[in-house]
């Protein structure tokens, strides 16, 4: 059986500079909660985690981002992940920070620790002279056991003065692996994002095809679209390696905590122009990240050069990536997958 997510579910990103965006975010946060049916407890729960995050940010740093979502998973019970990072100081001794009662700004010191006691599942990495990044979840109920094989974490972000993202992500996950797919509606706006919409369906008609079946696939959709640029992986459990094909700059690599791979896309246009679809093979271990990006985010990173976050979560990979290397002048995607240990 399948499982699929996708950013066809809507993510909710707020800039943190005033006080007045504490509230704008939590209250997005309750109404998510009502949506997804939470009961009274885990509502509280997680309007508290979006609170402290957000006036962490306030306290520590001076402005950051919160982003609220529906939890990136492939379970059938709902729930809520919150992404929060900045760009401050870091925290130094981030064990002790993360003691209720600790305080580094004057305060009761309760902040951080409610973090990681309200949340469900916590995740944070920083380091000294760049910022924090902080992720935590709340399932509507008990938390569930994961089907997929993937930790996933993604992020998009559209232009500035626009409500729709034309960059989009999908990840749909079998006994056997599992397929992830990064695309970018061409231009920005509501008719990038009905292009980047299309190829996430096609994804959805062959969740476990090779790549290159999936573009074709999406080449035929599209056809009365925008078209998009697109990727796609298909990550094999038996073999160990991941089959990789794309068209146009969405970009994609993987990452093994050493080395890290490029992976080739060619020209071309989905829906329009594609005269060419190549799959290349590479390593797949357990623990590796697959990574896939837009071009509203550049290209001249590496994850060397953040010691430790690796291994944080999925999201905070995403996060850290979006903060320091969105070009702001189109819409923006990262998508990181890891393969599970077990």
């Amino acid at each position: 059986m399948e499982t699929l997510i996708s950013s066809l579910y809507p993510q909710l990103n707020f800039p943190i500079t005033h006080a007045s965006d504490v509230a704008a975010a939590r209250r997005a946060g309750q109404k998510l909660a009502d949506a997804l049916g939470f009961d009274d407890v885990k509502a509280g729960r997680l309007a508290i985690i979006i609170t402290e995050a957000a006036t962490n940010i306030l306290k520590h740093a001076g402005e950051g981002t919160v982003t609220i979502m529906r939890t990136q998973s492939g379970v059938a019970m709902p729930g809520v992940d919150v992404v929060a990072v900045d760009n401050g100081p870091g925290i130094g001794d981030l064990e002790f920070s993360l003691r209720d009662g600790v305080s580094t700004a004057g305060t009761a010191g309760t902040g951080l620790g409610a973090l990681r006691r309200q949340a469900d599942e916590f995740d944070v990495w920083t380091q000294h002279g760049r910022g924090a990044a902080f992720f935590m979840r709340v399932w509507r109920g008990a938390a569930p056991p994961e089907p997929c094989g993937m930790e996933v974490g993604a992020l998009c972000t559209p232009l500035a003065g626009e409500d729709a993202c034309g960059d989009g992500w999908a990840v749909s996950c079998d006994p056997d692996g599992a397929t992830v797919l990064g695309v970018d509606g061409l231009g920005h706006g509501p008719e990038a994002a009905k292009a980047a919409a299309g190829a996430i369906h096609a994804l959805e008609k062959r969740p476990s095809a090779a790549p290159e079946e999936v573009l074709r696939t999406a080449h035929e959709l599209l056809r009365l679209t925008r078209g998009a640029a697109l990727s796609v992986a298909r990550i094999d459990y038996g073999g160990g390696d991941v089959r990789f094909a794309g068209i146009g700059n969405v970009g994609g690599l993987v990452y093994d905590g050493t080395a890290r791979r490029a992976l080739v896309s060619h020209n071309g246009i989905v829906g329009h122009n594609m005269r060419k679809v190549q799959e290349f093979v590479a390593p797949f271990p357990p623990g590796a990240l697959c990574v896939l990006y837009s071009d509203g985010i550049q290209s001249q990173w590496d994850l060397g050069d953040y010691p430790g976050l690796h291994v944080r979560a999925p999201a905070l990979v995403a996060a850290v990536l979006m903060r320091d290397f969105i070009r702001r002048r189109d819409d923006a995607m990262v998508l990181v997958a890891r393969r599970r240990m077990s």
